[in-house]
């Protein structure tokens, strides 16, 4: 072994040993994280293809909420938020957001009537490059406790054994919680009568360095009505982007965001169990949706709605959800864009 050479003291080589330890271990966390150590382990792309219909997935298409419209606005922040979080974007003011709102099926041919819950993603920008992005619901709480345990129910509804779901549910009890409103909560004619909700727990850190944990609803300021199942499974299979379209041309549409701050106790890990009445809220601002736009030529055909995508004041918290979202929402962004010629964009002479 040849001596080391000059100018190249023990320490120097010290140094270079640990960075190769903590590569080794990078390496090593990685290919666990990917499942390449572990088979049974469920990863976001074991995940990703699990929600595929029976057919396939939509080409150059995200791989759930596939069907949607984008939609542009502001969120005029009341400067109340500031008291719990330094984000930007609660400084009180008007700052740029696009959206897309979305119904919960991996199927494209799915009618919008069909379809049991509602969603919304949403980026808020502030000086600075500072961006909050954000997917939302408009279920109050999450079908199952655990990451691992989506997985378990993506398999199950796409099982042809009579008693997958009999055994899910049965291994799965908070899943009850979920099918109950699904059977009992109403059913709205539009996007612009339904609340959207994090259902994950963040963490909010104020300017003085105080932190809470935190969920968030955008509450609608246009009234539900409440229509029977069967009259919207009979709609044009669109008619939630055609209604809404028409909606924001009489006029803006706005929702309250009241931010909820967890008591000692509170469940923040899991959003299948929602926290008690009572609890401190603030009223951080209101959405205002001013446009809308089809998804296919849309600002938000492109923008990955990845709950990790955070300004400074707001972090992640114990919840393993955003994490795997993350996760799994860089594997439908990577396959969709590189599909894109099955989804094109349309001629601009067609448009």
């Amino acid at each position: 072994m040849k001596p080391p050479r000059a100018g190249v003291g023990r320490s120097a080589l010290g140094s270079w040993a640990i960075i190769g330890i903590v590569v080794a271990i990078a390496a090593i966390a990685f290919v666990y994280t990917a499942g390449w150590l572990s088979p049974q382990r469920t990863t976001p792309a074991k995940l990703v293809s699990a929600l595929a219909p029976p057919g396939g997935p939509a080409l150059g298409r995200r791989r759930n909420h596939v069907k949607g419209v984008c939609f542009t606005g502001t969120f005029e922040a009341t400067g109340a938020g500031t008291a719990i979080s330094r984000a930007p974007m609660f400084v009180r003011g008007q700052y740029p957001v696009v959206g897309r709102f979305n119904v919960a099926t991996a199927d494209p041919n799915a009618p919008d009537g069909t379809v049991r819950v509602r969603g919304m993603g949403l980026q808020i920008s502030a000086p600075g490059q500072q961006i909050w992005r954000s997917a939302m619901i408009s279920a109050p709480f999450f079908p199952v406790a655990t990451p691992s345990a989506f997985y378990a129910l993506l398999l199950a509804s796409s099982s042809k054994a009579p008693d997958a779901m009999k055994m899910f549910i049965a291994a799965h009890p908070e899943f009850a919680n979920f099918g109950a409103w699904a059977k009992t909560a109403p059913w709205t004619r539009s996007y612009a009568e339904e609340p959207y909700n994090s259902l994950d727990s963040f963490v909010f850190t104020s300017g003085s360095g105080a932190t809470s944990i935190v969920r968030w609803s955008l509450l609608p300021t246009a009234p539900a009505v409440s229509v029977p199942p069967e009259v919207l499974a009979k709609q044009d299979p669109y008619f939630l982007d055609q209604e809404i379209a028409q909606r924001v041309k009489a006029g803006p549409l706005r929702w309250t965001m009241v931010v909820t701050v967890a008591a000692a106790g509170d469940p923040t890990a899991d959003p299948s169990k929602a926290w008690p009445q009572g609890r401190r809220t603030v009223d951080v601002g209101t959405l205002v949706v001013q446009d809308v736009q089809p998804d296919r030529d849309g600002p938000c055909r492109d923008i990955n709605y990845d709950p990790t995508v955070l300004p400074a004041g707001i972090s992640t918290s114990d919840d393993p959800f955003p994490a795997a979202r993350s996760s799994a929402y860089r594997v439908s962004y990577d396959r969709r864009t590189a599909e894109a010629k099955y989804y094109p964009r349309t001629a601009p002479e067609a448009r």
